[in-house]
């Protein structure tokens, strides 16, 4: 569901963001989300080609094989900078978890837009300083990007627009065909939110939906333990009980 919701999102942006010709997408970082970041752009914002670049060539080949006949012209790249050549639209899907700089200034041709996925925590960036400084930036909820986006490196003055500005038309996105745009994608709530709440109305239009127990059903609350146990036997009438362990009927009685 994450994987879904992230892709969704990005492509969402970029529908406002990317120029509306853009065709070929630099993808950096083909670890797991990279298909479904492929698929989403492929699909819904009308990208026929990629240029691949990770620092491990075995997940690149990865992602070349699960996009087989998916339609999309797929160039493996030597680097991040040859794999920037000539994209339209530029995402970022990288692991490392220091402060990096995957992209910078002199590899973007103007009019380039940056998805910027792979920022998802204090100290982890994936754009040199320039790159952010020079971008038109879009963040989903300001005050969490500040600490967790591409933005951490910024002075906290920095103008952004939250992207949902956009969408409701209280701000605009490109209005200029040379300018970098810049989604600086953390990821938040409300996204997972609507996800569950999207795939919960299509399960029960399905008829796909089941009820499960989450809370377990307990005779004594306190002996949670006893879900572990297997089925204890019956318990014996307490003559016989009492009959078997030699004991009197008229004496407490201890059955295993």
């Amino acid at each position: 569901t994450t994987a879904l919701r992230t892709a969704a999102m990005s492509a969402l942006a970029a529908r406002h963001l990317a120029r509306p010709d853009s065709r070929t997408m630099a993808l950096i970082g083909n670890g797991a989300q990279s298909e479904f970041q492929a698929l989403a752009f492929h699909h819904l914002l009308g990208i026929t080609s990629l240029r691949l670049y990770d620092t491990d060539p075995r997940a690149s080949r990865k992602l070349v094989a699960n996009l087989a006949g998916s339609g999309i012209e797929i160039v493996m790249c030597e680097s991040a900078a040859q794999a920037c050549e000539g994209a339209d639209v530029v995402t970022t899907v990288t692991a490392d978890t220091s402060h990096a700089a995957i992209i910078t200034a002199s590899m973007l041709a103007p009019g380039v837009h940056l998805n910027a996925v792979g920022g998802d925590s204090p100290g982890k960036t994936e754009l040199a300083l320039e790159v952010v400084e020079r971008s038109s930036v879009f963040v989903e909820f300001e005050p969490q990007t500040r600490v967790e986006g591409e933005i951490q490196q910024v002075r906290a003055d920095f103008p952004v627009t939250e992207f949902w500005q956009v969408l409701s038309g209280s701000a605009p996105a490109r209005i200029d065909a040379q300018q970098w745009t810049l989604f600086d994608s953390v990821g938040f709530a409300l996204e997972d939110f609507s996800a569950l709440r999207f795939m919960c109305e299509q399960a029960a239009r399905l008829d796909l939906l089941t009820s499960i127990d989450l809370i377990p059903t307990l005779s004594d609350p306190k002996d949670l333990y006893s879900l572990l146990m297997p089925p204890r036997p019956e318990v014996r009438n307490s003559r016989q009980a009492a009959t078997d362990s030699g004991t009197r009927q008229d004496r407490p009685m201890v059955v295993q």
